[in-house]
């Protein structure tokens, strides 16, 4: 049993406005596995009160950006240190096999160093040439944090949610108040010891877990002068409006529904098996995750049959197993919204190839369900246009190359998509055409120096790298 009992408000554990501590529910089984105070209004009114005055008088905007480089390293070698701690708790409260939190470790090392060397390479302050150069004027163009930054944040991958908000934000040197799920209270409250740990000044980091009321309350805290968000759609469009009364900066992260088109000379063996970790990976319950397979007509019930093989092959079980590829879904909420989107499938008149409503033998008492992947999909069907955050993918025919990049980007979504060629040069042709945020080629990760985002529905903003620290800073210009 882990309990925390307090909150880490402005770099120091308090007592919460209400005492009463909130059970977390194990998704394996549904046992109690911990208990953590929860934040209301007036906790956030601490925090951002907080973080407004260690703004204010400059303890860490005007702290040195080499200083401040410093420490983010340090909170990341704290981090690196605890990795496999990390990995179970996480595995823990969101009943992710244990194979993918783990797996995702050395990726957050890579997000902090890219961050780490855009900042030592960041352009904080520089004076431009005069375009005429008879002109005495010079102009020195300034880079400086926004503020108060209200940093919220989704259950299903809570650390790298976290670093990709904070870790920019400090080297710029803004103030923080990262909003969590209660779902991960647990490893959020990890998160907030290890910031503890690091020798911020005071008042610069908060770490609250929160109801959505809450996580309201604070993007609309008058005091918040930027808001970086994750999560879904409809909650982004809210935020956005909250952000355009109040003339708040804003970054939004949100969902997905991406498609892999698999090109007529793939080699399919290696594709499936891309797929596999492309399309499945944190039980599909991935913004990113790749769940439209373009399967092109003349290879079509070849792909079906290969993902057939893959997928009904998977082991769904405990998730600290490390055997296990499929653990249950966070909730029972969303175990019965994925299930609802599989009896949705059959009814849209989809082929139920593998997989189903029905909950795995033996696992009755977790939130678990079964992989599933349907063939003979329309674009056009419920399944292939909204985002179910689970383990079902959905097949998809094309005719031709023109046909694959029409129904990959006929989507109200544009967040992540993969191309699958044996040419190389040819694939990354067609994923230049394609309207979304990021593409992977043959199943390439994701590279942390880039930016990474969506198009349309899927947000608005950019994170990692250069880019991603850049929406941090305010543009100053002082002419001399």
């Amino acid at each position: 049993m882990i309990v925390y009992d307090r909150l880490f408000v402005g770099g120091s554990w308090t007592e919460p406005s209400e005492p009463a501590l909130l059970d977390l529910a194990s998704p394996h089984d549904r046992s109690v596995i911990g208990r953590a105070a929860q934040a209301l209004p007036a906790d956030v009114d601490r925090a951002v009160a907080a973080a407004r005055a260690s703004f204010d008088t400059g303890a860490w905007r005007l702290t040195p950006p080499e200083r401040r480089i410093a420490l983010v390293r340090r909170f990341n070698e704290l981090r690196e240190e605890h990795a496999e701690k990390i990995a179970r708790l996480i595995s823990l409260e969101n009943g992710s096999a244990l194979w993918f939190t783990r797996a995702g470790q050395p990726g957050l090392t890579r997000q902090a160093n890219a961050y780490l060397k855009a900042a030592e390479e960041f352009a904080w302050e520089e004076t431009l040439a005069p375009s005429d150069p008879a002109s005495p004027v010079r102009s020195v163009v300034r880079r400086e944090a926004v503020g108060v930054v209200a940093a919220v944040i989704p259950w299903n991958s809570p650390f790298s949610s976290a670093t990709s908000k904070i870790i920019p934000a400090l080297l710029a040197g803004n103030s923080v108040v990262l909003k969590v799920c209660p779902e991960n209270s647990l490893s959020m409250g990890f998160l907030a010891e290890l910031l503890e740990r690091v020798g911020l000044p005071e008042g610069v980091v908060s770490v609250l877990p929160a109801d959505r009321e809450t996580s309201e309350y604070l993007v609309s805290h008058p005091q918040v002068d930027k808001i970086a968000f994750t999560g879904s759609t409809r909650a982004g469009r809210r935020i956005a409006s909250i952000a355009g009364e109040r003339l708040k900066r804003v970054s939004l992260e949100l969902g997905g529904k991406s498609a892999a088109v698999i090109l007529p000379d793939a080699e399919l063996d290696k594709a499936v098996a891309g797929l596999k970790f492309g399309s499945l990976l944190n039980n599909g319950e991935s913004c990113i995750a790749q769940t439209r397979i373009l399967a092109p007509r003349v290879r079509y019930e070849e792909v079906v049959a290969a993902l057939k093989d893959v997928v009904g092959s998977l082991k769904v079980g405990d998730p600290s197993d490390p055997d296990t590829f499929i653990g249950p879904m966070i909730r029972a909420d969303q175990q019965e919204r994925v299930r609802t989107y599989i009896r949705l499938g059959i009814e849209e008149g989809a082929r139920l190839v593998t997989g189903g409503p029905e909950i795995p033998e033996g696992l009755e008492e977790g939130n678990y369900v079964t992989p599933t992947v349907f063939a003979d999909v329309d674009n056009s069907m419920r399944i292939a246009q909204e985002e179910i955050f689970g383990p079902v993918l959905v097949v998809i025919p094309y005719d031709d190359e023109d046909d694959a990049v029409r129904i990959a980007d006929d989507s109200p979504y544009g967040l992540s998509g993969g191309v699958w060629s044996a040419d190389e040069g040819h694939a990354l042709e067609v994923a230049r055409r394609m309207r979304t945020g990021t593409v992977t080629v043959n199943g390439a990760p994701v590279a942390f120096d880039g930016p990474f985002g969506g198009f349309k529905a899927s947000g608005i903003g950019r994170e990692y790298g250069v880019v991603g620290l850049g929406t941090y800073t305010e543009c100053k210009t002082i002419t001399v």
